[in-house]
């Protein structure tokens, strides 16, 4: 959600963290600021809006210094305002930028006011930078300030700090949210996410839960949540500044969604051979466990929850392993029952989703057979805490609404579907088809891309709409789920998604002339269902946009409505090859209809807070 950056160095770093909070917009936020220590002191610069805004106001009243902080906010406590914008400040001398929520602020508010602190915002990070000034003020350094500060917060947070009694030190602190430090010569930086650091260093350690990273000019040290020194490992990023650029796409959403054959090759990549899954690439113990495995749980929020709700068919039609999938908000507020022998399964792109550690952790407490994480990020939160892990491979996602992390997701729990029906006795032939099948992934998604611009055209007749209907059956009611999701996340149109066989329990009434209906039809058992439902359609009146496999296609009416033909493909990956299209249709009724595609309002990317 929010993004952090801080430097210290012997150059000024204006442009550093400028220029990393704007590889941070992808996260999603409302306001922008900086504060610096310069030669007249602490100084900060916010206003409401863009990176850009707070750039050109920069421009106009510039200020210089060699450590700093920046912040792009996305509003939890008071309304989206510059008064509101971090760094939030006190007394002149702490300034702070804290990602996540401080449960408690209001008690520490009355006892700060009480000893004298003044609040100029309706924020709860205005209390962290108080609480660390009062302790400055009685003698404190800036680490111990912070380490005083930090037992007095309940909730989540990744914080950085700095005060004009110590320049050239920044700290940074997380619980909840993720941090980064960034080492380089004779400067050093911390940050909510890798990205924003990249055009100055490769070289990163990723902070523990309850870590400290004391961060100046000479080096970062890190101390656990003990207080005690921590060795944490130095990582060599690999990915470049130019993987977060837009290069000829006009928008990093259609970028990477072409960018998904690719990233599905990789996900698959060194996973498949001779026919099967490979079952180590789930991590040590994987094949004793997946044997073992009588149920599984998934957990997950979102798209990451359309992916766990797919998997669930294929776990139960391959592997006949009961399936049980919650959206991870609701899982971890009730007392959920644990049948013998069940694989508790965690769904998420950044691997920080606050809801999905904190079901995680709870999971932990509880008699699971283990734990498996399915993610795109290899050194987040919920990896380290996992059993057994899944890369997904799909690259940086910056675009807001998930293309390439959800259909990579669903390509990983294909290979886990697989594998564990493998472990269940599965037919060997049929498994080896399913194999061969989901090798054809990346060239299938490959040609469905070919039907961009048709898409594109069909997408003027939703310009002017409000209202959209998604139907599926099966495996693809999900993917009408995510259709939808993608639809009014992006486009602003209300959609929702029903099975077909519900449509005479209720949505029927809502079919007329000016509600389009979009239908996924693959080639599947389901078909003569599915073509009945939209019989049903066609007698309201309703115009219907049938999304339709080649060689069903042939066979289909295309009356009183439109059809779109995609690649055939088989019953596994179709539900990942369906996806395809209806990103593309959800992109396009979104440019035309004028909206901000990478950063719709009111969302965020990585959802870190409750």
């Amino acid at each position: 959600m929010c993004g952090i950056v801080g430097a210290t160095a012997h150059r000024d770093v204006v442009g550093t963290l400028i220029t990393g909070l704007k590889a941070l917009e992808y996260r999603g936020y409302d306001s922008a600021g900086i504060a610096l220590l310069t030669d007249q002191g602490l100084e900060r610069v916010r206003t409401k809006g863009k990176v850009q805004e707070l750039e050109t106001l920069h421009a106009a009243h510039p200020i210089a210094g060699h450590t700093g902080i920046a912040h792009t906010r996305w509003a939890t406590h008071g309304v989206p305002n510059t008064v509101n914008a971090h760094p939030m400040v006190s007394r002149g001398s702490v300034a702070v930028v804290h990602n996540g929520i401080i449960e408690n602020h209001e008690e520490l508010r009355a006892e700060l006011k009480a000893l004298g602190y003044e609040f100029a915002s309706d924020t709860d990070t205005e209390v962290i930078a108080h609480l660390i000034e009062h302790y400055q003020s009685q003698g404190a350094d800036l680490l111990d300030a912070v380490r005083k500060t930090l037992p007095r917060l309940r909730g989540a947070y990744a914080i950085a700090a700095i005060s004009r009694r110590e320049p050239g030190r920044v700290i940074g602190a997380r619980r909840g949210s993720p941090m980064v430090a960034g080492l380089a010569d004779g400067e050093q930086f911390v940050a909510s996410d890798i990205y924003a650091l990249l055009p100055v260093t490769r070289r990163f350690i990723y902070l523990a839960e309850g870590d400290i990273a004391d961060a100046t000019v000479d080096g970062i040290t890190i101390y656990d949540e003990h207080g005690a020194k921590a060795e944490r490992p130095i990582k060599q990023a690999h990915i470049g500044a130019d993987a977060v650029q837009r290069g000829e796409y006009r928008h990093y959403m259609l970028k990477e969604i072409h960018e998904q054959p690719q990233a599905l090759a990789d996900t698959l990549e060194g996973r498949l051979a001779g026919g099967k899954v490979l079952t180590e690439i789930f991590g040590v113990g994987a094949r004793e466990l997946l044997t073992k495995t009588r149920n599984v749980h998934i957990i997950a929020c979102g798209s990451s929850y359309h992916a766990a709700l797919v998997a669930r068919y294929w776990i139960e039609s391959f592997a006949g392993v009961p399936c049980n999938v919650e959206i991870a908000s609701e899982y971890r507020y009730r007392n959920a029952a644990v049948p013998a022998d069940t694989l508790f399964v965690t769904i998420s792109q950044s691997g920080e989703t606050a809801d999905t550690l904190a079901a995680l952790k709870l999971a932990k407490s509880k008699t699971y057979l283990a734990t498996l994480a399915i993610c795109n990020v290899p050194e987040s939160s919920i990896v380290r805490e996992s059993a057994l892990t899944l890369m997904t491979r799909a690259g940086p996602e910056i675009g807001v609404a998930s293309t390439k992390a959800f259909t990579t997701q669903l390509a990983a729990l294909a290979l886990f579907a697989l594998e564990l029906a493998h472990h269940h006795g599965l037919d060997a032939r049929r498994y080896a088809q399913l194999v061969q099948e989901l090798e054809t992934l990346p060239g299938a998604v490959r040609d469905t891309l070919a039907l961009d611009a048709r898409i594109q055209t069909l997408a003027h007749r939703f310009v002017a709409k409000e209202h959209t209907l998604f139907l599926g059956r099966g495996t693809q009611f999900p993917i009408a789920m995510e259709g939808a999701l993608k639809l009014k996340e992006i486009s602003y149109i209300h959609a929702e998604a029903y099975p077909a066989g519900e449509l005479k329990h209720g949505p029927l009434a809502l079919v007329d002339e000016a509600m389009p209906v979009i239908a996924v039809a693959p080639n599947d058992h389901l078909l003569e269902k599915l073509k009945s439902n939209l019989e049903e359609v066609r007698a309201r009146g309703g115009e219907l946009y049938v999304l339709a496999d080649a060689d069903v296609a042939r066979n289909m009416r295309q009356d009183n409505g439109h059809l779109l033909a995609l690649p055939p493909c088989g019953e596994l990956i179709a539900p990942i090859v369906f996806t395809v299209p209806l990103q593309l249709l959800a992109y396009h009724v979104a440019v035309q209809r004028g909206t901000d595609v990478d950063q719709p309002r009111n969302l965020a990317k990585s959802v870190t807070v409750e």
